[in-house]
């Protein structure tokens, strides 16, 4: 069969170009070798989650009293919490499977490679394979847990995401490696539920490292009072698996003084590496550089109609970036004029009890890129509604270029920031000032009333502090 349009992988940039693909007239096809939606719907964002809320939900009820409430008894099922998560996949990888049937497009089963002359040959899950020929190939065959030369992931005592997802039992004693997104998640979501977390980071700055050093420490302070062990810009020498407990040896960078921890399980959440091995990038010729697939503004490769976009290119491994980088490279096949991503605008969520959301510099960024700054923060110590809420942990932070107003940066840690920070990429977008967003009138109660008082704070008009 002959496609305009063959996309290797239905994660958030694949099915999503797909689709966009489907509205310009384009006949495509998506090849999948698991499940529809990739690792995002399947084993990443949603069901990590589902997770979540169920131990918030239990952290809830744990300080029901605060509330005026009184909650005799409460016990968590993790069984339940497990399977309910993954209902919450399954469902939305049934809904990309409707819009697939929606939009006219083809789902191949199988495992693809590419070989010579724009065709695709796909391994069926029973061995046999067949061939398929594209004007155009789109890669977006995603990311997996990257794996640490002396942490071999084994599945059972060091595990990785996904593992983390669907363990038959709780651990009573957890090891997080890496402190960045993906091991801050699970933590919370493990220490909420009981287990006792120990969280290995190797850089200094400790959680969140490439997050604003204020929201580092204040996310650090809360996971401390939460009964979390943190080290950090320290490193994990090594695993004895051999007991019945895995040992891990830990060393301090700073004084090299050795520790050794017992637990469980150990976590593996060092980031995430490229699924671009065994797909025919050699066989084509296909450029690569540090483990990703190089391409242009457009995403196109060093081989003409040959694409990649989402984890397997040196960009933000994000599924709101696949899905965006998917919508520019298909409008750029289709012939129209689409305008290349701005990087620098970019929001990144983090979503962990407080959330932490961030886009564009943080303020040591900013300074190094020598801008003179006016910087405002709010805390939600100081937001009414955040009072009624009895979420008064975390706050807002804005920084501003002195000279001209222009937003660099904003970086918030608290209750629904995730949902906060949406307006401060339009507002990047849209080049607003510091002045604009002031003036712009924020209703109240709200907890977003905290981007317009730490605006405020920047330009010495705060009224709440």
């Amino acid at each position: 069969m002959n496609f305009d349009l063959i996309i290797l992988g239905s994660g958030p940039g694949g099915y999503v170009a797909a689709i966009r693909a489907s509205q310009l007239g384009l006949k495509v096809a998506v090849v999948e070798k698991e499940n529809l939606g990739g690792v995002c719907l399947n084993w990443g964002c949603i069901p990590t989650k589902a997770l979540i809320k169920s131990a918030q939900v239990f952290d809830y009820i744990q300080h029901a009293e605060e509330y005026g409430i009184s909650v005799k008894e409460s016990n968590h099922h993790f069984d339940k919490i497990i399977n309910r998560s993954r209902d919450v996949a399954g469902g939305m990888s049934k809904g990309v499977t409707f819009l697939m049937k929606k939009n006219k497009i083809t789902v191949i089963e199988g495992y693809g490679k590419l070989v010579q002359g724009k065709k695709v040959v796909v391994t069926a899950n029973d061995g046999s394979k067949a061939e398929y020929s594209a004007t155009n190939i789109i890669i977006a065959t995603g990311g997996r847990a990257k794996e640490l030369p002396n942490l071999k992931i084994d599945g059972k005592k060091i595990i990785g995401y996904r593992e983390a997802m669907s363990l038959a039992t709780q651990p009573k004693k957890m090891v997080v490696v890496g402190a960045g997104a993906i091991g801050v998640e699970f933590a919370y979501v493990y220490n909420a539920l009981g287990t006792e977390v120990t969280i290995i980071e190797y850089m200094e700055q400790g959680l969140l490292p490439r997050e604003d050093a204020e929201v580092s420490k204040e996310l650090t302070k809360t996971f401390k009072k939460a009964g979390m062990n943190i080290m950090a810009n320290s490193s994990v020498e090594n695993v004895d698996i051999s007991g019945n407990q895995c040992k891990v040896t830990v060393k301090s960078r700073k004084d090299e003084s050795i520790k050794v921890i017992e637990c469980d399980v150990v976590l593996s959440a060092a980031g995430v590496t490229a699924n671009i091995e065994e797909i025919g990038l050699e066989t084509l010729g296909i450029a690569t550089n540090r483990g990703t697939i190089s391409v242009d503004d457009f995403y196109q490769t060093n081989i003409p109609g040959i694409y990649a976009i989402g984890d397997v290119i040196p960009t933000q491994a994000l599924a709101h970036v696949a899905s965006a980088e998917g919508i520019v490279c298909v409008e750029k096949i289709a012939g129209l004029n689409p305008e290349p991503i701005d990087y620098g605008n970019i929001p990144g969520c983090t979503y962990c009890v407080p959330e932490v959301a961030s886009v564009g510099l943080t303020e040591a960024q900013a300074k190094e890129a020598g801008h003179e700054l006016k910087v405002g923060k709010f805390p939600f110590s100081a937001s009414g509604k955040a009072s009624a809420s009895g979420s008064k942990e975390g706050f807002v932070k804005v920084i501003y270029d002195a000279k001209y107003g222009e937003l660099l940066g904003a970086h918030m840690i608290g209750s629904n920031v995730t949902e906060m920070i949406a307006e401060l990429v339009l507002a990047k977008k849209l080049e607003s000032t510091g002045h604009e967003i002031l003036k712009a009138i924020h209703p109240h109660p709200t907890m977003s009333e905290a981007v317009m008082e730490a605006t405020a704070a920047a330009y010495g008009e705060v009224i709440h502090l």
